[in-house]
């Protein structure tokens, strides 16, 4: 599970995984993003996207953002413990550039590595 590549294997992809996480997640986030995060067994992070057309009513803005956020988990996920993340945003998210979105990803990943590992 190493490099930077976004293979199946780093993926939530069915309703149980997801369902275990919403279940009995710990929730960070800031104004724009929510990351729910529970710890798995498997040895490696994994992602799971839920970008609800409520919060980003344009497909093309959902995309952009669903972009970005894996963008930024590929980059992190070889520093990130072993837990499953659900990622959701917010309506302001769609203000922000591509840019400020990995940065404010990259500070959340940070964050919640510090407090899992410490």
């Amino acid at each position: 599970m190493t490099g930077q590549n976004f293979s199946r294997d780093d993926r939530l992809t069915s309703a149980d995984e997801y369902q275990y996480v919403f279940a009995d997640a710990r929730r960070f986030g800031n104004p724009n993003f929510t990351l729910l995060v529970r710890k798995n067994d498997l040895g490696y992070p994994r992602l799971g996207l839920a970008i609800a057309k409520k919060s980003v009513k344009l497909a093309v803005n959902r995309n952009r953002i669903k972009r970005n956020i894996r963008e930024s988990f590929r980059h992190q996920k070889a520093e990130l413990p072993s837990i499953d993340i659900i990622a959701m945003c917010r309506t302001g998210a769609v203000e922000l550039s591509s840019q400020e979105i990995r940065t404010q990803l990259d500070t959340q990943w940070r964050y919640i590595r510090r407090k899992l590992q410490g």
